[in-house]
């Protein structure tokens, strides 16, 4: 018995995303079933399979039944493409004598005429033009003209083993707007993708897409985010870190404050997780700015992914206080990006991290905050999985990455949205406490894996030379409460009165 394995040939779909759950594209010389409810973005991933077959000087045609010729080349004109000569669009409209009620039979059903000459038409089409590459949209249409089940699984039968002699890669779309749910095509299909389409209580539509089944050939499985842009359909395959390892030995990573990198047991380890968690104020995002400024300033390379705070202030704000991040992104060392919570996925987002990662060779990243992040997915069940997946990939890539999480309330007992802390490798706590008559802030660190950190609570202080760590205070109370107060003597405290 031959053990090897034989790969079908693939036909690439002009879609990376795509073309990377699918393991090459789409198997050559084979139907498949697109399908989703109108508008998912089929007649848009159809086109995009047939430019790049004519990218590879392959002959396509678009047999459409539902839209006028007009009307897709209209569509792929959006998008800014043109349907050059190797593209046949053959539209198949009702010949005329069906619309005539003079020519209506009488003794034959009119689909038996109607579903056989469109087939005809179909045939000497594909004769003519010889395609390798084949789309039909849509199969709602044939399910309609042929009127039962079992001629509509017959005829469709009949295109398949028609297709298989011509050599062609077919594509058949169906819109799912038929009144039953007929799951004919799915065992006659060599692979079958779904679209789906959601609308969140606020915010843009989101889009998803997984594949059903694929006979012969691996895939990626699961949900993937996908868009629907000018240029076409981006699809994000879900990550995977179990298909990403390297060995990368790490690395202490020093803060540029001598006391923060003593608090932290002498610095944090390269390729980790640390997670940054307090109430609102408390510095979350100076700290992560001071980690990545001191990765700027080795010659490393850093991105900064906001979700929070618009850009022009938060590059006013960390100016304000010694850091200058528009000079730091001129340098080409650090690359900052504006999320919008309610325009993304969290596929997308997954990927453009991990673009960044792998295009410019980000050895440190920072994601302010974890509760915009959470906001981009209000309907979603498995944030921390997203983000376990992100991170695992992000540390075996030997990145290392900062997350903040603002936790509800100034005082007393602090709650967060989502308990993330078991994910993170350090986690990083600041507060405020009350000492003589003032607020001040403290920093601790509750846990880091790997390594040895300091069980003190220090002072922490923000000012226009940017953040300083004062020595441990050990005489505070309340702490576990979330209202540390200090008891302890005045000269311990930084800028006493």
């Amino acid at each position: 018995m031959d053990a090897t394995r034989v790969q079908l040939p693939r036909a690439r779909s002009g879609i990376a995303g795509l073309d990377d759950i699918l393991g090459g594209g789409w198997a050559r010389n084979r139907l498949h079933l697109l399908e989703g409810n109108p508008g998912t973005g089929k007649t848009t991933i159809a086109l995009q399979f047939l430019l790049a077959g004519a990218q590879e000087g392959e002959t396509g045609i678009y047999i459409s039944l539902a839209e006028t010729e007009d009307e897709l080349r209209a569509g792929a004109r959006s998008h800014g493409w043109t349907l050059d000569d190797s593209i046949e669009v053959f539209e198949l409209v009702p010949p005329e004598s069906v619309l005539d009620p003079d020519q209506h039979q009488s003794l034959l059903y009119s689909s038996d005429l109607e579903l056989g000459e469109a087939i005809t038409r179909v045939f000497e089409a594909i004769e003519r033009l010889k395609p390798q590459r084949i789309v039909i949209d849509s199969l709602s249409e044939i399910r309609l003209l042929a009127q039962s089940s079992l001629r509509y699984r017959r005829q469709i039968l009949a295109l398949k083993h028609y297709f298989a002699k011509h050599n062609s890669t077919v594509i058949m779309l169906d819109d799912l707007t038929g009144e039953t749910n007929d799951r004919a095509v799915h065992s006659i299909a060599h692979s079958v993708i779904q679209l789906d389409q959601l609308a969140p209580l606020y915010g843009a539509e989101r889009r998803r897409m997984r594949v059903v089944k694929c006979r012969g050939q691996s895939f990626r499985g699961g949900f993937h985010d996908f868009t629907v842009t000018a240029g076409g359909i981006n699809i994000y395959p879900r990550l995977v870190a179990a298909e990403n390892r390297k060995m990368i030995s790490g690395h202490s990573l020093l803060s540029g404050v001598p006391a923060l990198d003593a608090l932290v047991g002498g610095g944090l380890q390269s390729g980790s997780s640390t997670l940054v968690m307090g109430p609102s104020g408390t510095g979350k995002t100076l700290l992560v700015l001071q980690y990545l400024k001191a990765a700027v300033e080795r010659k490393e390379r850093a991105a900064l992914f906001v979700f929070d705070e618009e850009l022009g202030l938060l590059f006013a704000r960390a100016k304000g206080l010694g850091i200058d991040l528009a000079a730091m992104r001129e340098s080409g060392n650090l690359l900052i990006e504006q999320m919008d919570a309610a325009e993304l996925s969290p596929g997308e987002f997954s990927h453009r991290v991990r673009a960044s990662v792998d295009r410019d060779r980000i050895s440190m990243v920072g994601i302010d905050s974890l509760n915009g992040y959470q906001a981009s997915m209000p309907e979603e069940q498995f944030l921390t999985l997203h983000l376990h997946e992100l991170l695992q990939y992000l540390n075996r890539q030997g990145a290392t990455t900062f997350l903040t999480l603002a936790q509800s309330g100034m005082v007393g007992e602090m709650k967060s949205p989502v308990d993330l802390t078991y994910l993170a490798d350090s986690v990083i706590m600041l507060r405020y406490f009350e000492a003589l008559g003032r607020v001040r802030r403290a920093i601790s660190v509750v846990k880091k894996r790997g390594g040895a950190h300091e069980d003190t609570i220090r002072e922490f202080k923000i000012d226009s030379t940017g953040l300083s760590v004062g020595e441990p205070l050990h005489q505070f109370q309340g702490v576990l409460r979330g209202v540390p107060t200090f008891v302890g003597r005045n000269e311990t405290l930084m800028d006493r009165p």
